[in-house]
């Protein structure tokens, strides 16, 4: 299994970047996985900062085993884009209004 690196793409870097720390932190709590994730150097380019979010084994197995029965229901036909599209949600829901797709 591979781990999953997304690309997070914002235009309220600040902002975003705590909120998405406080999910993940949540996250963490609710799978007893931590230090879980790590975060690369943001760059920014058209009003936009990107950064990598990498999850480490532990912490993206934690998830896709509490989960499964949603991250399932997504349409895509390949595991790492329902991981990518689950954690979209989920930080969309947390109020985070972000871009996410899986970096290369």
């Amino acid at each position: 299994m591979m781990n999953i690196v997304l690309e997070v793409g914002t235009k309220n870097y600040s902002d975003d970047l705590l909120i998405i720390k406080k999910a993940l932190s949540h996250m963490e709590s609710l799978v007893g996985e931590y230090n879980g994730y790590s975060l690369s150097e943001p760059s920014s380019k058209f009003g936009w900062t990107f950064f990598k979010l990498a999850f480490k084994p532990n912490l993206q197995n934690g998830i896709e085993e509490k989960f499964s029965d949603m991250i399932e229901k997504y349409s895509s036909s390949d595991q790492p884009q329902k991981f990518a599209n689950f954690m979209s949600d989920f930080f969309n829901s947390k109020g985070c209004n972000i871009k996410i797709k899986i970096s290369d």
